[in-house]
């Protein structure tokens, strides 16, 4: 499972000095649960979500993912997690197959493991069509199908996903739902960070709600809707950050950033 204990990271600009993107966030993940962690660009998602996968060392405060502790042993965690990252790029010349073997070969996977593991990422995410065609000929859908069979070619305990959806026409948006939905009756560890409000009601057992930084609400669907008056995930949003003017400083100041 996942367990982030206070982490916390700072970082330093010449000019503005200490800059906190994430403080003291604490939450815990279960096999066979979803997470979601919800938020605005510039609220500290992804930098969370970067500390988990060992991708940034925590200024303060620690997180045990897969049994492993992102500072103590940052290997032990590479092996049992597979992350998407927002930004995720293919190598251009390679076709989604070699893609995906490569990454498999990475993780001292055997050709035989990878070759079958392959076969099932195919079916699973509708990759037979386009498997050895040249990811620079592929439509943002086809390039985030890739990137997630490559990330989850190992077939890791923990899966992280940053925005999956994003940019993407219904369809492919509606099959990478239903693949993470599946990860989690695998039982599987889910983190899934979005700011797509329907996504978070039809996935996520548990949601985070972060903002400046911080874990301003957290709960089951049920829980945050009594707790906050309403029904609709956008307006229970909105009330957890402080309404629409605390929502509006965020971004600007995520916008003032160097």
């Amino acid at each position: 499972m996942i367990e982030a204990r206070h982490l916390t990271k700072h970082f330093h600009d010449k000019k503005r000095g200490l800059i906190p993107a994430v403080e003291d966030v604490s939450f815990t993940c279960r096999p066979g649960q979803i997470y979601g962690l919800l938020g605005a660009n510039g609220a500290g998602k992804t930098t969370t979500l970067r500390m988990l996968a060992t991708l940034l060392q925590p200024t303060g405060g620690t997180a045990v993912v897969g049994g492993h502790d992102v500072i103590g042993d940052p290997v032990g965690v590479r092996a049992h997690v597979g992350f998407l990252a927002a930004s995720t790029a293919l190598y251009g010349r390679l076709t989604a197959r070699e893609m995906i073997a490569y990454f498999g070969a990475l993780h001292g996977m055997a050709d035989g493991a990878i070759a079958a593991r392959i076969r099932q990422l195919a079916d699973e995410l509708d990759l037979h069509e386009f498997l050895d065609r040249r990811c620079d000929k592929f439509s943002t859908g086809m390039k985030q199908k890739t990137s997630i069979a490559r990330t989850l070619v190992h077939d890791p305990a923990v899966m992280i996903f940053d925005e999956p959806t994003l940019g993407l026409d219904v369809m492919t948006a509606r099959a990478i739902v239903r693949f993470v939905r599946q990860c989690r009756e695998r039982g599987r560890t889910v983190i899934y960070s979005t700011h797509v409000m329907s996504e978070v009601e039809k996935l996520c057992d548990i949601v985070g709600i972060i903002h400046a930084g911080r874990l301003v609400a957290e709960g089951t669907l049920p829980e945050l809707q009594a707790r906050y008056g309403e029904r609709d995930m956008e307006e229970i949003f909105v009330k957890a950050v402080g309404g629409e003017a605390a929502l509006a400083a965020a971004m600007d100041a995520k916008e003032a950033r160097p």
